[in-house]
C-alpha cells in the first residue's frame, strides 16, 4: 500500500526512512500496512530489524551498493553515536563528503552543519554556508 502522495513538509514528522531499502514511506502507508497485518516494509517486504546490529548491517549493506541515503545515514549513525558504534564526528564527516558526492542532500546540509559548528572538520562559517547554498539549490528545504 504505497500511496505517492507528496510527504508533506517537514517529512520527518510525517514518514519514516526504512533501513531495509532507504525509502521514505509516509505515516498514512505504514498504518494502511499494519492495519493490513503486514509486519514488514510496506516498499520491499523486508522484514524489519530486531536490533542495532541488525540495522546496522541492512546500512552497511546498501553502503557498500553505494547508497547516497545510506551512506548519510551511516554518517548521522557515527555522529550521533548511534547503533553500537563509537561517537566519531570525523567518519561522519567523511561519510558526507562521500555522500554528497555521488548526489544526497541531506549530505550537504550535514556538512553545512559541520562545517558551521567545527564538528569533525575546522570551523569555517563560510564554507558551511556554502554547502547550505548548494544543498538549498537542488531543494533541501532546512538549508
Amino acid at each position: 500500500p504505497i500511496c505517492t502522495l507528496p510527504i508533506p513538509i517537514p517529512m520527518y514528522e510525517h514518514s519514516v526512512l526504512e533501513f531495509c531499502c532507504m525509502k521514505r514511506i509516509c505515516d498514512g502507508c505504514v498504518m494502511a500496512a499494519r492495519k493490513r497485518c503486514l509486519d514488514d516494509c510496506p516498499f520491499c517486504r523486508s522484514t524489519y530489524p530486531d536490533n542495532d546490529a541488525d540495522m546496522l548491517a541492512m546500512i552497511q549493506a546498501r553502503v557498500k551498493k553505494k547508497d547516497p541515503t545510506a551512506i548519510n545515514n551511516l554518517g548521522e549513525a557515527y555522529y550521533r553515536g548511534e547503533l553500537g558504534l563509537q561517537k566519531d564526528t570525523r567518519m561522519a564527516v567523511k561519510l558526507w563528503e562521500e555522500a554528497a558526492e555521488i548526489g544526497s542532500i541531506d549530505a550537504l546540509f550535514n556538512l553545512g552543519l559541520a562545517h558551521e559548528r567545527g564538528e569533525g572538520v575546522k570551523q569555517d562559517m563560510a564554507e558551511g554556508a556554502e554547502f547550505y547554498k548548494k544543498a538549498a539549490m537542488q531543494g533541501h528545504v532546512k538549508s
